[in-house]
């Protein structure tokens, strides 16, 4: 990083992704900085600058040097899992600047030494304590998925037989008989049963009563009246839309289907007519919501029809530093195996990745919004 790179950046102050520290002795405090970063997007920290105003003070070589060690035994015995670390020495006026960079971990989630789990809100930091945040940051550090959880409370006696009987023959071609298993064998090994408990998984298709354990795991559905959500009136809003995924996805397309409009396309009167919005985006987006939704947000997916735009909002944002750029161009990111395996054989659902390409090009003036801030992943369509 060249001098003048540096100094724009300490210009913009401190952000989610840089710290300003005029120096740096307790290994606690560091250690705290850094497992903040390791949990969030990654950043570093520029020691030698004093915070808030950004004055460059600089280190004596002395400093820099014992510094430069300390944050090395901090990212080695005061972080748990260790970090990887890189330091920098840049020049201002002849002052010595540090620079800690830290990438996003891949083992999340951090501690320090104190198991105190840190994670950047904004330019600060705060602990985390809250379960399911934590367990959310599981998830985005490793292979750990939420559908692929034990649903506490359940049995095999809460599956619908004839559901899970047609989906395996569905993917097999073979009834569970003929391919010499019992109904309990084939339940575990489609990762639907595990230690007599239904996975989220194996609830969310396959459950005689799915909301019965998981009420917040539906969809709410509104039309209002205008284009404002605090309004008291509303068109349509019917009860909860709940059931299996499949079941939820149906109910979903016949509230927008029953609550948009249809555009004649000649002058026959007979003609059905177009649905205003893309039905084939439609499809495609709702399947994204159900199937790529956060499962660790207790939380229902809401579909919104207003007069002048539709929004379908899931809860979570995107995981694993997923962009709205990479999910436009078809490079997803899997967060929840399982259910995402079922979708294939259960949904029109390709699992190619395709699924928001092949929305685009049917609807293109589709617009994402990653609220990172709000935990959610938010989708408009404006009407005609």
């Amino acid at each position: 990083m060249t001098s003048i790179e540096l100094l724009d950046i300490i210009s913009g102050n401190e952000t989610s992704a840089v710290q300003l520290k005029e120096k740096i002795d307790s290994a606690d405090k560091l250690a705290a900085e850094m497992t903040a970063f390791s949990n969030s997007d990654g950043g570093i920290i520029i020691i030698g600058v004093k915070d808030k105003i950004g004055e460059i003070i600089g280190l004596s070589a002395e400093q820099f040097d014992k510094t430069q060690s300390l944050a090395a035994n901090v990212a080695s015995n005061n972080i748990m899992p260790p970090i990887y670390i890189k330091t920098e020495s840049v020049k201002i006026d002849e002052k010595n600047i540090l620079i800690i960079h830290i990438k996003e971990g891949i083992h999340k989630p951090y501690k320090d030494n104190n198991n105190v789990i840190w994670i950047k809100q904004g330019a600060d930091k705060r602990k985390v304590t809250d379960n399911n945040e934590i367990l959310r940051l599981f998830q985005s550090g490793t292979n750990f998925s939420a559908d692929e959880m034990e649903v506490y409370d359940t049995s095999i006696e809460d599956v619908d037989k004839d559901k899970f009987e047609s989906y395996f023959k569905k993917e097999f071609d073979k009834t569970i008989k003929e391919e010499g298993l019992t109904f309990e064998q084939a339940l575990i090994a489609k990762k639907a049963l595990q230690n007599n408990r239904l996975t989220l998984a194996g609830l969310l298709f396959f459950g005689k009563e799915p909301q019965k354990f998981k009420p917040a795991f539906c969809i709410k559905a509104v039309s209002f009246f205008g284009n404002k959500i605090g309004v008291k009136e509303y068109r349509s809003k019917p009860r909860d839309i709940d059931g299996v995924i499949p079941d939820m996805f149906e109910k979903g397309m016949a509230f927008f289907k029953s609550n948009l409009k249809y555009i004649q396309k000649s002058k026959d009167f007979n003609e059905s007519g177009s649905l205003e919005i893309s039905d084939i985006a439609l499809e495609e987006l709702l399947i994204n919501a159900l199937v790529h939704r956060d499962y660790f947000k207790n939380a229902p997916i809401r579909l919104i029809i207003f007069d002048n735009r539709i929004e379908i909002i899931s809860p979570g944002k995107l995981p694993n530093s997923l962009t709205i750029e990479d999910i436009k161009h078809g490079n997803p990111v899997v967060r929840n195996n399982r259910i995402f395996a079922y979708s294939s054989h259960a949904l029109p659902f390709s699992g190619l990745g395709t699924g928001i390409k092949r929305a685009l090009s049917e609807q293109p003036n589709i617009e994402f919004i990653n609220d990172t801030d709000g935990e959610q992943f938010i989708v408009k369509i404006p009407r005609r």
